[in-house]
Formats: structure tokens, sequence, C-alpha cells
């Protein structure tokens, strides 16, 4: 899986179509099988995809320090490799996982 998601965010365009993607199946998920309205899904998938990039941002950062490439001019402590195509699609993963649970919780609480 990991592998496959770094070859899916080897550019620009690939990433974005894949998140895209992702992102329109869980809402399309979520508002056939739970009710939801269309724009209740993407206002609730946008909100969970935002919580949880801030969420995985800070996994697998290393900074130039650690990794010996400071360059000059710039925080020692900046990541020296980011990834954060990867982390886009990871972020889009778990948030459509997210959304469909809570979609399916919403008519338990009595929303």
């Amino acid at each position: 899986m990991i592998n496959l998601v770094k070859a899916l965010s080897g550019g620009f365009w690939s990433t974005l179509a894949v998140v895209v993607v992702i992102s329109a199946i869980a809402i399309a998920v979520a508002v056939n099988a739970f009710g939801l309205q269309v724009s209740g899904g993407l206002a609730l998938y946008f909100v969970i995809w935002w919580i949880l990039l801030f969420a995985v941002l800070p996994f697998g950062v290393r900074s130039q320090v650690e990794t010996g490439e400071v360059v000059r001019g710039s925080e020692p402590g900046a990541p020296a490799l980011p990834a954060l195509r990867e982390k886009a699609i990871w972020t889009t993963l778990v948030a459509s996982v997210v959304l469909v649970i809570v979609a399916a919780v919403f008519p338990l609480a009595g929303l």
C-alpha cells in the first residue's frame, strides 16, 4: 500500500486525480447509503479532511539538521522532505473512512 501511494503521488496531476476520485467515491457512498445531502456530505468531508491533514502532517518528517542537508538561509528545523503529495493521499484515504463511519453514526445519534 505504501509503494502504491508513493507511485500515485509522483506528480501533481496524478495526486490531484487520486484525491478527487477517492473523495467523490466516499461522498457518494455517504450520500447514497446514509441519506446525507450532497452539500452536507461535501461540508462534512471538507472539515474531516482538514482536521486529519493537520494530524497527518508531522508523520515521517525529518528536519534538515537530522538529514545533514541544511540549505543556507533556511531554518535548520525546516523539513528536508515534507512529502506533501503522499500525505494528501493518506489524508484522503483516512478521511474517506472516517466520513463513512460518521455518516453511519448520524442516524444513531438522531441527527
